[in-house]
């Protein structure tokens, strides 16, 4: 049996032309099934009987199942869905006055082992295929009946350790057939995987790039981030401003703030030294609380007072409210639990 959700939009229009069909009946089934969300065959009501009761000999429609969902204070949700293989994801859904967006994960679990997240203590267990990335920007779609105008891949996993299938999702989300979702509403965040980070560049759609950054020499990124020992930050930056070049954007940094260990007047100019010259923005993220961990978060006017050091040395700095914080949603706490 053909899961048509696992099909990209090119696939299903191999698969319709195999059968004898018209062309267009693959914008007819990839729109029901991405755009109205159907999971039953039978409801395609533009095919005929005849043509549905073919198709659904053959194929049928997967979806991810809803486990519990949790809501905290600020209206941040977040949903635990189970896949097919009995494994978990979780997916956080922000709504804000101007947009609704959702924070997809791109792996069950994470292999990176990073000391500020709470992911990295699951392990690594398997990638996620691209309509299992999409499905949860849908299914968040479907059980808020809100429209998605914005995706960040920032959830559990690193998506440039899964990266054809992020990018087949992007395309997804982008598709006027699909999702629909502007590229540049959509980021995508790495730990520095430096290779990608220069396929990135070359990608055609104009997605967004963030880079989890946390801290500013090599010594304090190899504690918190093991990933750094392979992609040391020398390497990072150089693909960052090859990025940069090619795509004439710029990039979000992301800074993690951690009291005592990555907030001193010391990381300020090694971060100013860092990214000096640097088309950016930096996202200065209060630490967020997760079992087993010896960090703490920073008060906001520590976070006030770090922000106001680096700017104008930088070109633009801002702080990230944590949303979902107390529900564990934030960013670096889910864990799929």
């Amino acid at each position: 049996m053909t899961d048509l959700k696992s099909l990209t939009f090119t696939q299903l229009a191999e698969l319709v032309k195999s059968i004898g069909w018209e062309s267009y009946r693959s914008q007819q089934i990839y729109t029901w099934i991405w755009q109205k969300g159907i999971n039953d065959i039978d409801l395609m009501t533009n095919l005929a009987k005849s043509k549905r009761e073919q198709l659904a000999c053959d194929c049928f429609i997967s979806s991810l199942h809803l486990i519990d969902t949790k809501q905290a204070k600020d209206r941040a949700r977040k949903f635990l869905f189970r896949l097919h293989d009995q494994h978990k994801i979780e997916t956080v859904f922000i709504p804000e006055t101007d947009r609704k967006t959702v924070c997809v994960s791109t792996q069950v679990g994470c292999a990176l082992g990073c000391k500020i997240c709470h992911t990295a203590q699951i392990g690594f267990i398997r990638n996620l295929k691209f309509h299992e990335i999409a499905d949860q920007i849908l299914q968040v779609q479907l059980l808020t009946g809100e429209r998605i105008s914005n995706v960040v891949f920032m959830g559990m996993g690193e998506p440039f350790l899964n990266y054809a299938e992020c990018l087949k999702a992007i395309e997804n989300l982008n598709s006027d057939f699909g999702l629909n979702i502007g590229a540049r509403r959509i980021t995508v965040s790495t730990s520095g995987i430096v290779e990608r980070i220069y396929d990135f560049a070359d990608f055609p759609l104009q997605a967004k790039l963030a880079i989890s950054l946390n801290a500013a020499t090599d010594q304090l990124r190899n504690e918190l981030m093991p990933i750094n020992k392979k992609y040391p930050l020398s390497e990072i930056i150089k693909a960052v401003r090859y990025y940069i070049e090619k795509k004439k954007k710029r990039v979000t940094f992301e800074y993690v703030l951690i009291k005592g260990i990555n907030d001193r007047a010391q990381d300020v100019r090694a971060l100013t030294k860092l990214l000096y010259g640097i088309a950016c923005k930096i996202n200065l993220i209060p630490f967020n609380p997760c079992p087993h961990t010896k960090y703490q978060s920073p008060t906001l006017p520590e976070m006030e007072a770090f922000a106001e050091k680096l700017y104008p040395q930088l070109p633009a700095v801002t702080i990230r409210k944590s949303r979902g914080q107390e529900i564990l949603a934030a960013c670096g706490q889910l864990a799929a639990q």
